[in-house]
């Protein structure tokens, strides 16, 4: 007779965990892997003692879950979802759910979404955030799929999520790809916030901070409104000695950054549906800068800039750097929900922003204290356009913004690069400007390729084309987006 609530393939460090999590909160799980070795290891290691089913085939997995058959793969992105999902769909009825909780990309979370509902199934892609320790004691989990799922998966869901003021940080997010654009956003955010702290990092180290000292600042800040996930563990970080050398752990790992996409993916998104994500895209490009470790190296002995000597009062110039990093961790958050927004615009989906907020509050790795103001201000009736419009956040940057300004100009003094903190200081110039040069732009384009432009003095949607040289004739392109 079927005793499990719910079967997951996929027993690599993050799947382990999450069922050891579920047996925790009482459900029992089946488990299968590829490597069917892996079933027997884990039986006998992690999971001995446990209430948790062993499968070494597909045909005894599924037999052994309760129907509605729930069906969790975490698994490599990619072609090993699909090809799980056609392994397991012969054994599969009606009304019988497949879940995917690896890091998809949502593209295709909504094309599978529409194939398996079309076999009569129905599909969750969930977004997992928090690491292996989240997934062992809480991670945040965002699921979004066929609407109907939900109601199956809601109470395994919200007992093994993370919990924030007692509220778990999983909650439905939308339709078909929802769910797996939600946490792709959240990965781009990340990526924000890491590098907005690397580059806080760079300059403390230009004004001759050992990483000791660096770290009691980072653990200072962590007291404050900075106080996250991120900041936490880059105090614990700069702390840490290497065993080898007796040197700070940090100076002995080599400055190359790797990335798994998502990241890639949010900013590939935001030029797909128009939103000006600058300060996440800086922070893609920086790690695929640091990337090229030899020809920096080779750059270094052949480039010249200015020699990086710090004059002035230290401690005033860190404490610059802490509200500058608050300032542009806003910007990040803002142009973040800037994306959702537009996603909801354009695949119909009815995101809960305060939810969302909610759900990133524990669990996952972008967890702060900060999250919280973005939850209070999306639960008003009013919903913000952008969090810069909140007076919250209006306030908070207007306050940091000459710190903001006096740290982008000491880096350029000292040559240090920080991609994120000016692209972040730009949006914010950009955004609260009336007027832009694009009206030159436009003239450009019209000039060379007729494709007209708006007048101030006429109804915006009413288009004009100049003939600049007298050659040109009345003939214009054939479409203009703005």
């Amino acid at each position: 007779m079927p005793q499990a609530d719910i079967g997951l393939i996929g027993l690599a460090v993050m799947g382990q965990n999450l069922v050891l999590n579920m047996n925790d909160h009482g459900f029992t799980v089946a488990v299968f892997n590829r490597t069917v070795s892996k079933v027997d290891d884990f039986l006998t290691g992690g999971a001995k003692g446990t209430n948790i089913i062993g499968a070494h085939s597909i045909e005894e997995f599924v037999a052994a879950l309760k129907h509605p058959r729930r069906v969790m793969l975490l698994v490599k992105a990619g072609q090993p979802v699909d090809a799980f999902i056609e392994k397991v769909i012969p054994h599969l009825e009606a009304g019988d759910i497949i879940i995917d909780g690896g890091n998809s990309n949502y593209n295709d979370t909504i094309r599978r979404c529409e194939y398996v509902e079309s076999r009569g199934l129905l599909y969750i892609g969930t977004g997992v955030s928090g690491g292996e320790e989240g997934a062992r004691h809480g991670p945040s989990i965002m699921p979004g799929g066929s609407p109907d799922a939900w109601q199956h998966v809601k109470d395994i869901f919200q007992a093994v999520a993370a919990k924030a003021d007692g509220a778990p940080c999983c909650d439905w997010v939308g339709e078909n790809g929802a769910g797996h654009y939600v946490k792709m956003t959240h990965n781009g955010i990340e990526y924000g916030d890491m590098q907005l702290i690397c580059e806080a990092y760079s300059l403390m180290k230009a004004v001759g901070m050992t990483p000791a000292e660096m770290s009691e600042a980072f653990a200072e800040w962590n007291t404050g409104e900075l106080d996250s996930y991120l900041i936490e563990i880059t105090r614990d970080i700069l702390a840490a000695r290497d065993p080898e050398t007796g040197q700070a752990m940090v100076d002995v790992i080599l400055d190359t950054a790797g990335q798994k996409g998502t990241g890639k993916w949010t900013g590939i998104s935001a030029l797909e549906m128009g939103m000006p994500l600058t300060l996440i895209g800086e922070a893609v490009f920086a790690r695929c800068l640091s990337a090229l470790k030899d020809e920096r190296v080779a750059a270094s002995e052949k480039l010249r800039g200015p020699k990086r000597t710090f004059k002035g009062d230290r401690a005033k110039f860190v404490e610059d750097i802490r509200q500058a990093l608050y300032a542009s961790k806003i910007i990040s958050y803002a142009q973040g929900f800037m994306l959702l927004r537009a996603a909801a615009a354009e695949y119909g989906w009815n995101l809960n922003y305060g939810g969302i907020a909610l759900m990133w509050r524990g669990g996952c790795i972008i967890r702060s204290q900060f999250l919280g103001r973005i939850k209070d201000a999306y639960s008003k009736k009013t919903q913000p356009t952008n969090l810069l419009l909140v007076p919250y956040f209006r306030s908070a940057v207007r306050k940091a913004q000459s710190a903001w300004r006096r740290v982008v100009v000491q880096a350029v003094r000292l040559g240090v690069p920080v991609p994120a903190f000016s692209s972040a200081l730009a949006f914010y110039d950009g955004y609260r400007s009336e007027r832009l040069p694009a009206n030159l732009l436009q003239a450009q384009r019209d000039y060379f390729g007729a494709h007209t432009y708006e007048r101030t003095d006429k109804p915006r949607g009413e288009f004009f084309h100049t003939d600049w040289t007298g050659t040109g004739g009345d003939t214009t392109a054939s479409t203009y987006t703005a």
